[in-house]
């Protein structure tokens, strides 16, 4: 037996329910249940009873957020019920879905459709009557000035309306139809005779040429022209036998029904009732993939280090309006290595995990504002915001610099860090692709900046994970295959006929990073969306050589933080992201404790070093390049950088005697011991500024040299010179003339130079922000349900007739009110009161009283389910239950 005739066998004969309201009411508690968690917007509030769900899921709202989160063919389905009869019988749907030549495809998975729409309450009633949510109809149903998704316009009934009955007489006589005696039945008439097919294809074997040619450009729409005041003679052919019927003054339209004929019955050129299969595009070890991820990963960590070591004494200024300025960008590039917009990524990256933030305090100040007052009634300022305050009027300047959060995760372990990172990136809105490009209003979007957050990111780069999971570990999914699921999944819904679809990605192409895209095409986004997600995953090390690596796949868990677990420490808290470290841990090289000197005054470490090597070593040697293996020069600049933080020269040698696997070199020995005979001989304080040293001859040459004349230098003594410039000044003019002068203090001992770690106040990561409300768990389901359940119990029961005041509320005297909620706490019977809130709301609540005393009663509220206690001067009034109602109430 076919799905179809399952479908038509398993449904009742009667008509079904009379309202979408009665429709959930005869719904089970685990149906209502899925309703509510497929659409989670109608739990906020929870719903107060059936009625009131009914009406929220039909407002305009809520069901535009329902057709978005149909795949292609559910939509098609909506689309198809949307120009057909309401109500339709579920065979008026399948022939518009599958034609006149019938499709088995379509036929089999239309019952699971209706079956996900009936469930989504966008379409209720009987087998023979099912009708789409009103809302749902006028959305995607064509009207004067636009056609359906479908590329039908209206019918023939819709079109006429506003013609004369002559001029309809006159159609049906031209299309070879009998004169009648009313418009009514003359529109029946020519709706009738577009509808069969075959007195179509008679009426058009006399059509000219250029006749039939204009049908076929309309015919799949849109189904719109337009029409000059004197139409060409194949124009005129079809506008007199209504094949073109006129809308606004200059236009015509193609009507629903005659555009079906030609269709052969179908609403759509192409439906498509199965989900596009990800294609493989290469297949590789799991081994080589696990590999290259972890390679990735760590490289991922080192850029994230520099990144945040490099702003360490404090990064770039906060523009005026937020975000980074192009040139400190360009700055950060440079130090990473990496193109700007990859950089962009980065910076980002560590925003979200919490890492860096301004230290002002007013970028921030509305995610802070929900955990402190800035000023409560009593005018109390915390320290933080009293400080931003002072520096904002004093003019002073903000930066970004690492936050407390940074030292923390600095000392975790690389696994551990490589997890924070991603709790931080799988959740985030904030789209760092789109950097440099531009806001609705035209403006740069600059990194850091606001305007970055895109609600559907998170779920493009979930979903796209997915895909890659459902593959064989080694595969790599095409992109195009990729990007055409997604789009079958979430179509984007528009006012007419699909249009051009942007290009995809093709295999073996790497699109590049960034670029921005349009503010208002959104299919342009999610196709950067997903190019995005699939790079990003790339360089972060989830994916590697394009196919997803076992820590990847655990990735997707679906435990996220628990509850208590710091916002900024992901890492710690998150069941998931411990999995996925220890996944990843294996993976990734041991800190090595060691480097290999070389004789050309470089030093190489042949992996990843230990935290106070790597600290030091950058300190005494500069960076010359770094991949696999990253290569250290020692210069007398360096060297002098490490005498200057406090070393010695015994200490330098013995740290490298230490941390050798090589012997150390001779030259190496040389400058280091070269440099510090020279370190400290000239001493540097502040008179202005003055340089004292014991080598008479040194100050001399000193003197002499042209290019100390900026420094204005004056000889005090035959040790001592001073300088009408500051002593940094002073000291760099020294420095560039290839002395190596070092500062002292006032007691006249040599000053250390170590590097001033700067740090924000504590920060709270920026929030993602949502697309609609969060999925509700199914603690809140079942209360949920339980509440409606009880509500309409409540709503439903009769009551007698009694006087009402406004609002339909029941109004009776203080005494009687008094009198009755007693007599009711002592038989033990519900009754209806109306009670009026603090705020001036009016409810009616069905109650069944336990105690009155004090001006209140306390009582069992079926209405809320819950005992509650009521002010008997706010209760206008108290109805008995209807007498139909005895056994029917509620149990308490």
């Amino acid at each position: 037996m076919s799905a179809e005739q399952q479908h038509r066998d398993g449904q009742a004969a009667d008509p079904g329910p009379r309202s979408l309201a009665q429709a959930l009411r005869e719904r089970d508690d685990a149906s209502l249940g899925a309703l509510l968690r497929s659409r989670p917007d109608l739990l906020h509030p929870v719903p107060t009873d059936v009625t009131q769900l009914a009406t929220r899921a039909g407002t305009r709202a809520s069901v535009l957020r329902a057709l978005e989160h149909l795949d292609r063919f559910a939509l098609q389905a909506a689309e198809a019920l949307a120009v057909a009869p309401d109500p339709a019988s579920y065979q008026e749907l399948l022939d518009l879905l599958a034609g006149d030549d019938g499709d088995e495809e379509v036929a089999g998975a239309l019952p699971a459709t209706v079956a996900l729409l009936r469930e989504r309450a966008l379409v209720w009633g009987g087998e023979d009557r099912l009708r789409l949510v009103r809302t749902a109809r006028e959305l995607l149903a064509p009207s004067a000035s636009h056609s359906s998704p479908t590329g039908l316009g209206p019918s023939v009934a819709e079109a006429t309306s506003g013609m004369s009955p002559g001029r309809i007489q006159a159609i049906l006589t031209a299309a070879g139809l009998p004169h009648t005696h009313d418009a009514v039945s003359a529109v029946a008439a020519l709706s009738a005779l577009f509808a069969d097919r075959a007195r179509v294809a008679e009426l058009l074997e006399g059509a000219p040429e250029a006749s039939r040619e204009v049908l076929g450009r309309l015919v799949w729409g849109p189904p719109y022209g337009q029409v000059t005041a004197e139409p060409a003679a194949h124009l005129r052919w079809l506008l007199d036998r209504g094949l073109l019927l006129p809308t606004t003054p200059g236009t015509v339209v193609l009507p629903r029904e005659a555009a079906l004929s030609l269709r052969g019955g179908r609403a759509h050129r192409v439906p498509e009732p199965t989900r596009p299969q990800v294609a493989v595009a290469a297949e590789r070890k799991p081994q080589v993939v696990d590999a290259a991820a972890g390679g990735q990963a760590l490289a991922a960590l080192d850029t994230v280090e520099e990144l945040l070591r490099s702003w360490d004494e404090g990064g770039p200024a906060v523009l005026r309006a937020g975000g980074l300025s192009i040139r400190d960008l360009k700055r950060t590039a440079t130090v990473l290595e990496v193109p700007e917009p990859v950089a962009a990524f980065w910076v980002e990256l560590a925003y979200a995990a919490g890492l860096i933030a301004s230290d002002g305090g007013y970028v921030e100040e509305h995610h802070d504002r929900h955990d402190r007052p800035d000023a409560d009634a009593e005018g109390y300022e915390d320290e933080e915001t009293r400080d931003a305050r002072t520096r904002r009027r004093s003019g002073e300047a903000e930066h970004y610099a690492p936050t407390p959060e940074y030292d923390a995760w600095r000392d975790l372990p690389p696994a551990d860090r490589w997890a924070w990172l991603l709790e931080a990136w799988l959740p985030g809105t904030r789209t760092p692709g789109l950097i440099g490009g531009r806001d609705g209003r035209d403006r740069t979007l600059s990194a850091l900046g606001p305007g970055l957050d895109r609600s559907p990111a998170p779920e493009v780069r979930r979903r796209v994970l997915e895909l890659m999971a459902e593959l064989e570990p080694g595969q790599a999914p095409d992109p195009a295959t990729l990007l055409e699921r997604l789009r079958w999944e979430r179509p984007l819904r528009s006012a007419g006929p699909r249009r051009e679809q942007p290009e995809p990605p093709r295999a073996g192409v790497r699109p590049a990073y960034g670029g921005g895209v349009a503010a208002n095409d959104p299919e342009a986004l999610r196709t950067k969306l997903t190019e995005w997600a699939l790079l990003e995953a790339e360089m972060l090390g989830v994916t590697g050589r394009g196919a997803l690596a076992s820590h990847g796949r655990a990735l997707l868990g679906t435990e996220g933080r628990s509850e208590g677990a710091g916002a900024g420490a992901p890492a710690a808290g998150s069941a998931r992201a411990t999995v996925v470290a220890a996944l990843l841990a294996p993976l990734l090289p041991e800190p090595l404790d060691h480097v290999l000197l070389q004789a050309d005054l470089t030093a190489v470490a042949p992996g990843p070093l230990v935290r106070p090597l790597a600290e030091a070593l950058g300190v005494l040697a500069d960076v010359e390049s770094k991949g696999g293996a990253t290569v250290y020069r020692f210069t007398p600049g360096s060297v002098r950088r490490a005498l200057d933080a406090g070393r010695t020269a015994t200490e330098l040698h013995a740290f490298l005697d230490r941390h050798s696997r090589t012997p150390v070199p001779q030259p190496l020995t040389y400058l280091i011991d070269d440099v510090a005979r020279r370190h400290g001989l000239l001493r540097v304080g502040a008179a202005s500024s003055y340089v004292r040293c014991d080598d008479e001859s040194v100050l001399d040459e000193i003197l002499a040299d042209r290019r100390a004349t900026a420094l204005r230098l004056r000889r005090l003594a035959p040790t001592v010179v001073a300088a009408q410039a500051d002593p940094r000044t002073l000291i760099e003019g020294l420095r560039a003339m290839g002395f190596a002068p070092a500062a002292e203090s006032a007691e006249g001992d040599v000053m250390i130079a170590r590097p001033h770690a700067h740090r924000t106040p504590p920060r709270t990561p920026p929030a993602p922000v949502p697309d609609g409300p969060p999925a509700p768990d199914a603690t809140l389901l079942t209360a949920a349900v339980r509440a409606v359940r009880a509500g309409d119990r409540a709503a439903t029961a009769p009551r007698k007739d009694t006087p009402e005041a406004p609002g339909g509320l029941p109004r009776t005297s203080p005494a009687d009110t008094l009198a009755t909620v007693q007599a009711a706490a002592m038989t033990g019977e519900s009754v209806w009161i109306g009670h009026v809130n603090a705020e001036g709301a009016a409810s009616q609540r069905l109650l069944a009283p336990l105690r009155v005393e004090g001006g209140y009663v306390t009582g069992y509220d079926h209405t809320a389910d819950e005992v509650r206690t009521y002010a008997l001067h706010r209760i206008t009034g108290v109805a008995e239950l209807a007498e139909e109602a005895d056994g029917a109430e509620p149990a308490r």
